[in-house]
């Protein structure tokens, strides 16, 4: 166990903080998952998932966004690999994939809250 968190035999410990330079490859991911964030409803999505795993009924109804909203922005999430599906009974129950992810859309949802209210910045 290496700083709380158990390593995988043959991998590195995993790191919150890549310092190095982002190569052509991480910036386009980088993007990729700032393009998926850049609609609100998958933004809300995304944020009632890092609360927890949700079914699209229980997201239906937390959104306010019909269903078939919903639904295809959660297929656009899977595809690109920001949330994973688990079958449970004859519900599919969708989770967000990291915990990368998960302080990403709370920070950002922090800096909304900051610019909305007008609350001072800081580090």
């Amino acid at each position: 166990m290496v700083g709380g968190t158990a390593e995988k035999p043959g991998r590195s410990a995993p790191s919150l903080v890549h310092t190095g330079h982002p190569d052509a490859a991480r910036l386009d991911v980088g993007a990729a998952t700032f393009r998926m964030l850049a609609d609100s409803t998958r933004l809300h999505i995304l944020w009632l998932l890092t609360q927890g795993p949700a079914d699209v009924g229980t997201l239906v109804t937390a959104t306010g966004a019909n269903r078939t909203a919903v639904s295809q922005h959660l297929a656009k999430l899977r595809l690109s690999g920001l949330v994973s599906t688990r079958k449970e009974a004859r519900n599919v129950i969708y989770s967000i994939i990291d915990g990368h992810l998960t302080r990403l859309i709370l920070e950002g949802m922090n800096h909304a809250d900051h610019r909305v209210t007008g609350e001072p910045v800081h580090d």
